[in-house]
């Protein structure tokens, strides 16, 4: 019977770390070449969180515009369809796609993915 209860044991300590690593840093960052797959394979939400002149010059296909100084809880929900969503995140050049990452990270999104700037982006814009 103790063995029981600590087998229960191990698995919710077990469980508990699996939560909270997926919550702790927030978000993933991934290769463009990894991000392609996930596009290729369909279902992921793609943000550009440069601002409209820079997206108005090119952006990836498909790519929605949410500008990182505009993220918050309330443009994020409408932006994105559920806190579980697949989102790539991606800039200029890595670094407002990285901070717009972690924004959406803290506020609640479980499955974001940063991968970089458009300038190294080798697969082609609109």
């Amino acid at each position: 019977e103790n063995s029981m209860k600590y087998t229960g044991l191990i698995i919710a300590v077990v469980a508990a770390i699996f939560l909270l690593s997926r919550s702790r840093g927030g978000y993933k960052s991934i290769s463009q070449q990894e991000a392609k797959q996930m596009m290729d394979s369909g279902n992921v939400l793609v943000l550009d969180v440069r601002e409209q002149d820079e997206y108005s010059t090119g952006h990836i296909g498909g790519a929605v515009l949410f500008p990182v100084g505009t993220i918050n809880a309330d443009t994020a929900s409408k932006v994105i369809p559920s806190k579980d969503a697949t989102v790539l995140v991606y800039c200029r050049s890595g670094n407002r796609s990285k901070k717009a990452s972690a924004a959406l990270a803290k506020l609640g999104y479980t499955n974001i993915y940063e991968i970089g700037g458009i300038t190294t982006w080798p697969y082609g814009v609109e």
